[in-house]
């Protein structure tokens, strides 16, 4: 019998929505091939594959990225927040309590990178004017057609984030 050669990859600990998260990697795969077949974390979707839709949106460090196109194993040391890590259905987080309660999807594919977006944006405008929104949300493809009820959303995010602001960590 012949031996089958085995391939080392790199061990990295990624830090997903503040559990530590330690696994082998190839270069080749991306952070959101790793959240979803690895982690089971399906909030970020495969849209376009190019980084350009906005579908696969995570927070890195608390900036959108787009996790289609990012190898994982760059992301040691830092700290990726995805639509599960902010809420769940029993406590959802403000933003996401807003687009429900606007209605602000239709086929819902697109919502994960506009919640993503929105609470970036929440935490740099926390009262954004319409054009504030449209141009955070201009990289978002939404296809619906549902821009009306999205731009709501957010200032009813802003509300709700007025209302009960989300708690600190020291």
């Amino acid at each position: 019998m012949k031996a089958v050669a085995t391939r080392k990859y790199p061990t990295v600990t990624l830090t997903v929505n503040g559990k530590a998260q330690t696994t082998a990697l190839t270069r080749h795969t991306t952070v959101l091939h790793y959240l979803r077949n690895d982690l089971g974390l399906n909030g970020p979707k495969f849209g376009c594959g190019l980084g350009q839709c906005g579908a696969c949106t995570v927070l890195v460090d608390g900036v959108p990225a787009r996790s289609c196109v990012i190898p994982a194993i760059e992301m040691q040391d830092r700290g990726i927040t995805t639509l599960e890590g902010l809420g769940n259905a029993s406590k959802p987080h403000a933003v996401q309590q807003a687009f429900i309660d606007t209605q602000a999807a239709q086929c819902g594919y697109c919502l994960n990178g506009m919640v993503m977006m929105t609470v970036a944006l929440l935490e740099r405008h926390p009262q954004p004017t319409d054009d504030q929104i449209k141009s955070a949300l201009s990289g978002n493809l939404c296809r619906c057609g549902t821009h009306v009820e999205i731009i709501a959303a957010v200032h009813r995010a802003a509300v709700l984030l007025q209302q009960h602001p989300p708690h600190r960590s020291a």
